[in-house]
């Protein structure tokens, strides 16, 4: 029986309202924005929900880092094309991180803030 349910996975970040437009870019759904500013809310269409919460000298997770402090939360992205993604994720403010050997089937890139994520082909 579980103990707990999901909410939402919050991210902090420096500029709350930007970073939900680089992920409502890349994830479509409905942006909310707290009176303050601080905390904004992605809807995605699937009816799940992604925070970004502002963080004042926010410092971008370095990625690799496995051999000092293992790997930190990212999101993994399913896509069909992953090539065309990543020409997507690229023009809405993505840095690719590591594309790997030719044919694996996933990329890795960091967010506008600095956060790793991947994108997956499915």
């Amino acid at each position: 029986m579980a103990l707990a349910k999901l909410g939402v996975v919050a991210l902090d970040c420096p500029d709350p309202s930007a970073l939900a437009g680089f992920y409502a870019g890349l994830l479509g759904g409905t942006v909310e924005v707290a009176e303050d500013g601080d905390w904004v809310t992605l809807k995605v269409p699937d009816g799940q929900a992604l925070a970004f919460q502002r963080a004042e000298g926010h410092t971008a997770p370095q990625w690799p880092r496995a051999e000092s402090n293992g790997q930190q939360l990212h999101l993994d992205l399913t896509v069909s094309d992953l090539d065309a993604a990543q020409e997507g994720v690229l023009a809405l403010g993505a840095k690719l991180l590591d594309a790997g050997k030719p044919g694996r089937s996933w990329r890795v890139y960091a967010d506008p803030a600095g956060h790793p994520f991947c994108l997956c082909a499915c």
